[in-house]
């Protein structure tokens, strides 16, 4: 190919990337039911397929002290008996209709799902309502699932010294938040989970006024609103539901270090991690900046200020990377990370991350980079919404952590409009090393001193 035709092609894609909203954007229509479930309904009529899912406003983070792992362990628990449905026989159902159903768990939110043809839509309404307000758990039950979850923190977490280093740096990051309790649960309250504590859990929480219906796919808002009053708008509302308060996190004064030994750890590493604000309703700007800011420092092993600076023009580093997620309801973090080359330790590798990031403050952002990231997140947005599973999980996500329809679908135009100023004052913003935990993940704590 010829240099001025690639550089044509180029060009044009840019262009249909800029007028791609005009004909991409989701038809999304919303409604809330008499008793208060809230319900989002995404239109796409590109083939038969309907995505069904229920989210609930309560994860890990609202938890009570002393439980933790029992909004997981809930979410475990669902897929037994209800008062229609035998214990495994929701998931053989939705298999037996060539679908496909899961759930996940976050600090913020618990979802349900299910993948189907669209004419299954009130199969699917009818099953997930039953077990909204129908549970049925034996002792059993809570035994063989402890054990289940158990086993998964084994293998998931204790079985991974990075798992397990991440707990101890979320836990020193917040003092006093419950985003410093992991979402599985520490294994000790996990071993000691009870009925009463997964009851008491459901019949608060899993009701409709703390729950969001999404449904995308080959649907109309009509035929949705008609299911969902027939399915969900028969149960009746949680009078007694309280308001989502968090336990707030205390001013953070000074930094917080910590050293993670593990004779797992093939590879020493060190981790910073900075208290960053989240995407607020009607307030997304400095969150997108910090998307910029993740990409800028850290999100290229080849172009970025820590790939460019630690690998390319010295020996320090074999990977250095930032990462940052607005997504939360509260307060989250930046992150930014380091696995230093052969023969550089932990400190001096520390020393050229510090060095890297003050040279950064000093010279901002590479207007080229800029551009080449913008144009990036662009098209990542258009191609996005050619899946209906993700663009019901970023609705229904978004709302659950207090984000709006509105917020949504602003997010890709603010993204667009963020300028080199805005990157640079939110990096003022969140690099405050009083507000910084710094790891260091060692093999041997001897050696790396």
């Amino acid at each position: 190919m010829t240099r001025p035709l690639a550089l044509f092609l180029t060009a044009a894609l840019l262009v249909v990337l800029r007028l791609a909203p005009a004909y991409a954007a989701e038809q999304v229509t919303t409604f809330t039911l008499d008793n208060g479930m809230d319900v989002v309904v995404i239109e796409d009529h590109r083939a038969p397929v309907v995505v069904h899912m229920v989210w609930y406003r309560t994860g890990s983070a609202d938890e009570p002290p002393g439980v933790s792992g029992v909004a997981h362990f809930l979410e475990h628990l669902l897929f037994k008996a209800t008062d229609t449905l035998e214990a495994g026989e929701f998931s053989a159902t939705v298999a037996a209709n060539g679908g496909t159903d899961n759930a996940f768990t976050s600090y913020d939110y618990t979802a349900y799902f299910q993948r189907v043809a669209a004419d299954r839509l009130p199969l699917m309404m009818r099953m997930e309502s039953d077990r909204m307000n129908n549970l049925r758990l034996t002792p059993e039950d809570i035994e063989t699932e402890r054990q289940v979850i158990i086993e998964e923190r084994n293998q998931r977490t204790e079985n991974s010294p990075g798992a397990l280093a991440g707990e101890q740096i979320n836990a020193a990051q917040f003092l006093n938040h419950r985003y410093g309790t992991p979402i599985i649960g520490w294994m000790h309250e996990m071993e000691q989970l009870q009925m009463q504590d997964t009851l008491d859990f459901y019949d608060l929480y899993y009701s409709p006024n703390n729950a969001i219906l999404v449904v995308a796919g080959d649907v109309y808002p009509d035929e949705v609103r008609a299911l969902a009053e027939e399915y969900y708008g028969v149960i009746p509302a949680e009078p007694n539901l309280p308001d989502r308060v968090r336990p707030a996190e205390p001013p953070q004064r000074a930094e917080r270090r910590l050293i993670y030994e593990d004779q797992r750890v093939a590879q020493d590493y060190l981790s910073r991690s900075y208290l960053a604000p989240e995407r607020d309703p009607g307030n997304q700007e400095t969150a997108a900046a910090l998307v910029y800011l993740a990409e800028v420092l850290g999100g290229s092993s080849f172009t970025s200020v820590l790939g460019t600076k630690l690998t390319f023009e010295s020996d320090i580093a074999l990977f250095s990377g930032a990462g940052y997620s607005g997504s939360s309801l509260d307060d989250t973090t930046f992150r930014i990370t380091v696995v230093p080359a052969e023969g550089v330790s932990l400190q001096e590798a520390e020393d050229a991350m510090d060095r890297a990031i003050a040279e950064f403050m000093e010279e901002g952002v590479d207007e080229d980079q800029l551009e080449r990231i913008r144009t990036q997140l662009y098209a990542s947005e258009i191609y996005a919404r050619d899946d209906v599973s993700t663009l019901a999980r970023r609705y229904g996500a978004a709302l659950a952590q207090s984000l709006t329809v509105e917020d949504v679908q602003a997010w890709p135009d603010i993204l667009q409009q963020v300028t080199a100023d805005d990157i640079m004052a939110a990096a003022e913003l969140v690099f405050d090393r009083n507000q910084s935990v710094t790891a260091w993940i060692v093999n041997n704590r001897e050696e790396a001193l």
